[in-house]
């Protein structure tokens, strides 16, 4: 008998380890769109999360301000509301990319007397929570939202 050369042969005539190091090049090939695959939806969906929370920041902030009966506290009031709402990202009313305005509007369309409104925008383009290549294109530039509450 012959000696061995510690690889076995296959029907096709190819060994075990010409099979391994095919498995290493696929992978190889596969594995970084995968990952990317795998890390833009986690990037995605955080970025939604901030959405929400920040849809929840600015509607606590208006109602903040409109049960505050100090007319001088309320934009602080506000925007204590808005930046304990958004503290879990890290992000605040001072920090760059984000933008906090208050207002307090007479009688309008949407508000029947005097109303407490808290707009919100981010520049989410200049300043991503989880910064990745490639998965700015499906992110949005700017996230913003506004919300009123009727003052007591």
């Amino acid at each position: 008998m012959g000696g061995s050369t510690g690889a076995t042969r296959r029907r096709d005539g190819r060994t075990g380890r010409d099979q391994r190091g095919a498995a290493a090049v696929e992978l190889a090939l596969v594995l970084p769109i995968l990952l990317l695959l795998v890390f833009g939806i986690i990037a995605y969906g955080y970025m939604l999360s901030f959405r929400g929370s920040m849809s929840q920041a600015a509607a606590e902030g208006a109602r903040e301000a409109a049960v505050n009966v100090n007319a001088a506290d309320r934009e602080t009031a506000a925007m204590r509301a808005v930046d304990d709402a958004l503290r879990a990202y890290g992000v605040s009313c001072g920090d760059p990319g984000m933008s906090c305005d208050y207002r307090l509007v007479e009688a309008t369309a949407d508000c029947a007397t005097q109303c407490a409104v808290v707009d919100l925008s981010y520049d989410y383009d200049a300043h991503p929570l989880i910064p990745l290549p490639f998965v700015d294109a499906v992110m949005p530039d700017t996230i913003s939202y506004g919300a009123s509450a009727r003052t007591s």
